[in-house]
């Protein structure tokens, strides 16, 4: 099992509408996440900056072949398709990323 980090801005006039979206996640897109190997997945907003983060664990063997899998995925697609325009992925973001990919640097079980 691998723990997984980012960060992303959200914006403020985006703000209510990523919440309302949260707060039922379509069941296609939970299926998908969990067929992925995707488990204990949060994420966390932080006012009044507007910053995302991101936490799950990968319980699987081949993460990039299961994210590749995810992003085929066409219910998937229109699900980050609604919410991509609500976000603001940070300036210092390396090429690749949406969501800035963090390193763990601490863990206590």
């Amino acid at each position: 099992m691998t723990r997984h980090g980012s960060v992303i801005g959200l914006s403020e006039q985006g703000k209510a509408d990523y919440l309302r979206l949260h707060a039922a996640v379509w069941p296609g897109v939970l299926a998908q996440i969990s067929d992925c190997n995707i488990r204990n997945y949060s994420i966390f907003l932080k006012e009044p900056e507007n910053l995302l983060f991101s936490f799950f664990e990968y319980h699987g063997a081949d993460f990039a072949g299961d994210m590749a899998r995810m992003a085929a995925d066409l219910v998937t697609q229109e699900w980050w398709a609604l919410n991509k325009p609500l976000q603001q992925p940070l300036d210092t973001r390396k090429d690749g990323e949406w969501w800035a990919e963090m390193t763990e640097i601490f863990h206590h079980d």
